[in-house]
């Protein structure tokens, strides 16, 4: 059985029941109960069509529900003709699907568990395992994201942003459990360029690449987190800068630039790079200036002031820390480091200990702390 290859119609056969006028959580519970079937059936009988195989069973379970619901028989009549078995349809909504599991008034992280069960194709125990919380608690906030979406048309139209946003989100968890989330978000992504002709979708998929280029350099052997600059490059993968790069050009050729492509672009200069002593950091910070023009986001203006730190020297970089809240998460780790870079051995110190205190993760934690050591063990000689 291809588990990939079910995940991947999981999609298309949900369209087709909402299509037909199955709510989305019955839809969503008939395509589930199918999925199992196919897994039982399958692998001693395959289907010719195993699109056209899956619609039919689920909308077959989705009848069966709805009769044995009485509250709602009168539905019944409008819903009771079955279409006759035959080839799937060739009409793709999966893009209205990524729609309604992004939908504004759900919260990011129900819309995040919406869109990989739906869209993904991936069981409530794997969403679960991979965001570290209990089975129940997923499939409760899954079961909340469904109740939103009783009443949402399923022809409404769709933010292309907010999807973004979502997948994004997903790219970003990186990997826990059985499930590799940025691989997962990256084969999302890849699905909605087939979808959508937009650059800023191109430009996710290129920032994904980018990052998931230099992702086998990011961590020692013993689990430790390995700055950008202190990466062996010779690990990076070529293959996907390169198509990366490449996706990237085509979207900014269109001259509609937008968040995705300017951070890609960041992550082109880093990749492009062959030592970090070689970064172009004052074209980085240009391509941060284009980010705070589009966003004006105060995480993006704490990075810029790293990279200005890099292309005008440390003292530069605290000036235009200085600008910044300083509650701003990493705000510390940031100082601390240009604080190293300017010679201030004591007070990087100081900062790299304090920033370790509010480190989101052990890793992170960890790594600030050795930080810190580091300093003081240089002071001491």
């Amino acid at each position: 059985m291809d588990e990939a290859r079910l995940r991947s119609l999981t999609p298309g056969v949900l369209t087709v029941l909402v299509r037909r006028g199955a709510d989305f959580a019955a839809a969503e519970d008939a395509v589930q109960d199918a999925l199992i079937e196919a897994v039982r059936v399958w692998p001693a009988d395959p289907p010719r069509d195993a699109k056209g195989w899956l619609i039919t069973v689920a909308w077959r379970r989705f009848l069966d529900a709805r009769r044995s619901d009485d509250a709602r028989r009168r539905r019944e009549d409008r819903l009771e003709e079955e279409p006759a078995p035959g080839p799937a349809p060739a009409v793709d909504d999966t893009l209205q699907l990524y729609f309604l599991c992004a939908h504004p008034s759900l919260t990011p992280s129900s819309a995040v568990a919406l869109t990989l069960r739906a869209v993904g194709g991936l069981t409530t125990r794997q969403i679960a395992q991979a965001y570290l919380v209990p089975e129940a608690t997923m499939a409760q906030r899954i079961s909340r994201a469904k109740r939103t979406l009783a009443d949402v048309r399923f022809d409404q139209p769709g933010d292309v942003a907010t999807v973004l946003r979502v997948l994004y989100l997903v790219f970003n968890e990186g990997y826990s459990g059985e499930v590799d989330l940025a691989a997962e978000a990256i084969r999302l992504t890849r699905q909605l360029t087939a979808q959508v002709d937009h650059p800023e979708v191109a430009g996710l998929l290129a920032l994904m690449l980018l990052h998931h280029a230099r992702r086998a350099a990011r961590t020692a052997p013993d689990g430790s987190l390995v700055p950008l600059a202190e990466q062996d490059r010779m690990r990076w993968d070529t293959r996907l800068i390169a198509e990366g790069v490449a996706i990237l050009q085509a979207a900014l050729a269109r001259d509609r630039l937008g968040q995705y492509q300017a951070q890609a672009a960041v992550a082109a200069l880093h990749a492009d790079a062959p030592t970090a002593e070689e970064t172009d950091w004052v074209q980085i910070v240009e391509w941060y200036d284009e980010l705070t023009r589009l966003t004006d986001s105060p995480v993006v203006r704490l990075n810029r002031a790293v990279a200005v730190g890099e292309a005008d020297g440390p003292r530069a970089g605290l000036a235009a820390l200085a600008e910044l809240d300083d509650t701003l998460p990493r705000h510390t780790a940031v100082a601390a480091y240009l604080h190293e870079r300017d010679g201030d051995l004591a007070t990087a110190a100081r900062l790299y200990a304090e920033a370790a205190h509010k480190a989101p993760n052990l890793a992170e934690r960890d790594h600030l702390t050795r930080q810190a050591a580091r300093l003081n063990t240089r002071r001491r000689h």
